[in-house]
């Protein structure tokens, strides 16, 4: 096997997120289940936005902000995601090229806009996300560039790319691709309801093999088995995958392997801001782990420490090097 040029390719909607602080009755005014992701139309979108109030804007998406975290750590990064040649699609193009991520994806000429996310982030901390996927949803198997997979040491999907039929089957190649030259793949379930969605399939890509990591909270372990009970969740889910980890919140994350299971204590916070992006950023120290070879211990810690970093602040991107965070804090 060749040396590979990346260390983690990711690939996913590629999301213009607008953030904004709100409360528990704009939601409900509203119609929203709190904590949930829920995919809107192009007019949804507009009367959402004239009622929200002021808004933080950045570029976003669950795989780009992984990606984006494996380059803060200093490892080799790329992204894959569609959008649209437009004022938006350029700002985020230059974005994610800006935070070192290699970024080649042709955007689209024609067709929707480049999609948006609309979080609403209440005094708890928790987001409530209303995403247009615009023409992220146009993300095809034309995009998928096989010698830029098989270079990438991890390709990672996120959950949400089984929504739309063509970024389904463009997911679907990329592993392909990534198993044909030896590489791995890892799947993050994104959201308890996209899986409520797909359950039955997302059982099978982990248990057929065509994801080797799995990343999931702790209600998306319950959601995924249809399970209340915890440890039977996890139990199954270390017999069904190679690799996987479970953040917990505050409780920190288990790691499972078949031949392991190790429990890792979160990193402290001063106070929890916004949870936008904490699955996101503890899938980017976790993968950097594993590139650095590591270990589940310190692969896990350092994934506890990015999630920690970017919960405490609004925006689902660190705002300081993880690299030199945990040069400072995990040193040793």
């Amino acid at each position: 096997m060749t040396a590979a040029t990346y260390d983690v390719l990711g690939i996913g909607n590629a999301i213009f997120d607008i953030m904004a602080q709100t409360d528990d009755a704009f939601l409900g005014s509203h119609g929203m289940a709190k904590g949930s992701m829920s995919l809107i139309d192009e007019a949804r979108a507009k009367a959402i936005y004239d009622a929200m109030g002021p808004a933080t804007e950045i570029s976003g998406g669950s795989a780009a902000n992984t990606i984006v975290g494996i380059a803060s750590f200093g490892g080799r990064a790329a992204f894959v995601g569609k959008v649209k040649d437009d004022k938006i699609g350029k700002l985020y193009t230059h974005d994610i090229r800006a935070a070192n991520v290699t970024f080649t994806t042709s955007a689209a000429t024609d067709g929707v806009a480049t999609g948006c996310s609309y979080i609403l982030v209440t005094p708890d901390g928790e987001r409530t996300m209303n995403t247009y996927l615009g023409a992220a949803q146009n993300l095809s198997p034309a995009d998928i560039d096989e010698q830029q997979i098989a270079s990438a040491a991890v390709t990672y999907l996120e959950g949400y790319l089984w929504d739309p039929k063509d970024a389904k089957e463009a997911f679907v190649k990329a592993s392909k691709i990534a198993h044909g030259v030896g590489r791995q793949v890892a799947l993050t379930l994104s959201d308890a309801f996209c899986i409520s969605r797909y359950r039955s399939e997302f059982v099978d890509l982990i248990r057929g093999g065509t994801v080797d990591i799995v990343f999931a909270n702790e209600s998306e372990l319950l959601s995924l088995y249809e399970s209340n009970d915890f440890d039977a969740a996890l139990k199954q889910l270390r017999t069904d995958a190679k690799l996987a980890a479970v953040t917990r919140s505050e409780k920190g994350c288990v790691v499972v392997a078949k031949d392991s299971v190790t429990a890792v204590a979160a990193s402290p916070v001063a106070k929890v801001v916004d949870t936008t992006g904490a699955g996101d950023l503890f899938a980017a120290g976790f993968l950097y782990g594993l590139a650095i070879n590591a270990g589940h211990q310190r692969a896990g810690e350092l994934g506890c420490l990015a999630a920690a970093e970017v919960i405490q602040h609004i925006g689902a991107r660190p705002q300081v090097s993880l690299k030199e965070l945990a040069r400072k804090k995990l040193a040793g």
